[in-house]
């Protein structure tokens, strides 16, 4: 009897090569298509609207020749991923909604539903792979892997999957090229060959994030201060052995807490509309000039409504050692490769989309995972998720803290 799968069809290019292949590999495929976003308001452009894509949806589900199904999961999605932003950025944290997007609503609520379809899988069209082993247990051991195409790679977007999803996921692009994927639509003479990839958030498209935001976080004026850049050197004495520490722990708490700075530290060079829309390492949309190089956001103190700057992408109150994950943010894609507390073990990390791989040393207490990086890494935020790597395959994730 053929397995039956679930496919996410978007609109886009990827999900609909996604289907094509499994057609080809023997599925029964039923494509679902998720509406998510129903307010236009503070979209920019027209690159995501449901609409189109919705109706690229059925179109290449009706050139495949398989059943096509529109679920509307906008209250869901409003309620785990919408509301979730406004609360983080409302503290003052930067989220990342489309890791969100996919532990919460492509593998639980799409995969639940797909499951009521008597699906064995749900497949989407990311750019990762999945290897499963059986270990001395007998039990099966699914291993995330980054995407073939290095530039297209998606797999820091999956990070906090558990097994029990990665178990029911399939990921039929993952081993191609993005290159390939277009000449397979080419051929299948698919509607969306040639479209265009969406950008910006998860189901939403591109969006002015003030203008997102302003739907519930009201502009209020503040401060904008620079820092000279002595008032952030206190971590680089830390780490060149002008400073000595009592215990490794003390080291590994001074090298991973975030700076803080007062209300009064640097000089006022402007005001902003609210410190809840800006993020950590932003240059654009501070809307001041005259100064030798641009202006960064170094941090911002909601509380105090606050945004502290430092002149060059280089001012050392944007580069930091290390960073910290409380126990409870943590999560094993592997769970059988758990650090105990007081074990450590070199990895290669990243703490956005598309960065390098950065070679770290992870150090694990009972409070929670301690990261310490070999080079110094620019713009690390609370509420981003660090992902970390054993060459290829994606071991585990944690929400910054």
């Amino acid at each position: 009897m053929r397995k039956r799968v679930v496919v996410g069809l978007s609109g886009g290019v990827d999900s609909s090569v996604t289907a094509h292949l499994l057609i080809e590999q023997g599925y029964e495929v039923i494509a679902m298509f998720m509406r998510n976003w129903v307010d236009d308001s503070v979209i920019i452009s027209d690159e995501c609207p449901w609409v189109e894509d919705s109706n690229d949806a059925l179109a290449v589900a009706e050139k495949l020749g398989i059943p096509f199904h529109v679920i509307d999961l906008s209250e869901q999605y409003k309620e785990r991923i919408v509301d979730y932003m406004f609360r983080e950025y409302e503290k003052g944290r930067t989220p990342n909604p489309d890791i969100l997007c996919n532990r919460e609503v492509k593998f639980d609520i799409f995969l639940n539903a797909a499951m009521r379809l008597k699906a064995d899988y749900v497949a989407t069209g990311h750019y990762a792979q999945k290897e499963t082993f059986i270990n001395e247990e007998g039990k099966e051991v699914h291993k995330l892997i980054a995407g073939a195409d290095p530039g297209k790679d998606q797999s820091y977007f999956l990070c906090q999957l558990s097994q029990e999803q990665l178990g029911k996921a399939l990921f039929p692009i993952g081993h191609l090229q993005k290159s390939e994927v277009r000449k397979i639509a080419k051929e299948q003479d698919l509607i969306t060959a040639e479209k265009k990839d969406s950008q910006g958030l998860c189901f939403i498209g591109k969006v002015r994030l003030p203008d997102f935001l302003q739907q519930q976080l009201k502009p209020k004026t503040g401060e904008v201060r620079e820092l000279s850049e002595d008032a952030a050197n206190f971590e680089s004495l830390k780490t060149n052995g002008s400073v000595t520490f009592n215990s490794k722990k003390e080291e590994l708490i001074a090298l991973t807490t975030p700076y803080s700075y007062q209300p009064t530290d640097g000089k006022k060079v402007g005001e902003h509309n609210g410190a809840h829309y800006f993020t950590i390492g932003q240059r654009k949309g501070l809307g001041i000039g005259g100064t030798p190089e641009p202006l960064f956001v170094i941090e911002k103190d909601t509380d105090n409504n606050i945004i502290y700057t430092g002149q060059g992408e280089n001012h050392p109150g944007l580069l930091r050692k290390g960073l910290f994950v409380p126990k409870e943010e943590v999560h094993w894609v592997r769970p059988d490769l758990a650090l105990s507390a007081g074990e450590s073990k070199q990895y290669l990390a990243r703490i956005r989309y598309r960065q390098p791989l950065e070679p770290v040393e992870i150090y694990a207490e009972e409070e929670g995972l301690y990261f310490i990086f070999e080079n110094h890494q620019k713009g690390i935020a609370a509420g981003q998720f660090v992902a970390w790597y054993d060459d290829t395959e994606l071991i585990g994730s944690g929400e910054i803290a």
